[in-house]
């Protein structure tokens, strides 16, 4: 998963990604909205949105990733339909919740430093693996992510990976 904060951005990645997740939390409705609408129509990898099923459903995106602290994965559920909801998640206790209320797949991490939330301290592949063995749902690695480190998310038994700076 690439994550993006532009359309321009996205279809640079999406050659090298199976799905985009579209993130500007800095961004306004508007803004992410016309860059959404832009990469929706462009992309030929799913496209999910950050944080908001309004813009998710107004812009035909395929769904919606939920930051941990974001409304319930139920609640989203109930918005999206059939679309896709994922959440990111910093603890096992937190990817099992989302597993139980309907998350198709989790974002776990930070697995190592990552230059995108310094303060944030890095869980471990330790960590990663047991998450990834707790739950039947797919678990993404995040966090410190580079190509190197890639074959040590997927021995953890990570489904993939979601990066921001290796794909930039």
């Amino acid at each position: 998963m690439a994550i993006v904060t532009t359309a321009s951005a996205g279809m640079k990645a999406s050659g090298r990604s199976t799905i985009l997740q579209l993130r500007a939390p800095r961004s306004t409705a508007g803004a992410i909205e016309q860059e959404a609408t832009a990469l929706v129509a462009t992309s030929p990898v799913p496209v999910v949105i950050s944080s908001r099923c309004d813009l998710a459903l107004a812009t035909g995106a395929a769904g919606v990733n939920l930051p941990e602290n974001d409304i319930p994965v139920a609640a989203a559920r109930a918005l999206m339909g059939e679309g896709i909801v994922g959440r990111s998640v910093h603890s096992l206790e937190s990817a099992l919740r989302a597993e139980s209320e309907g998350a198709d797949y989790v974002i776990f991490g930070p697995v190592w430093t990552s230059a995108s939330h310094p303060a944030s301290a890095p869980a471990g592949i330790a960590a990663l693996a047991e998450v990834a063995q707790a739950l039947r749902i797919p678990v993404l690695a995040i966090g410190g992510i580079t190509e190197e480190r890639i074959a040590e998310c997927d021995a953890a038994g990570a489904a993939g990976f979601a990066a921001i700076g290796l794909f930039a």
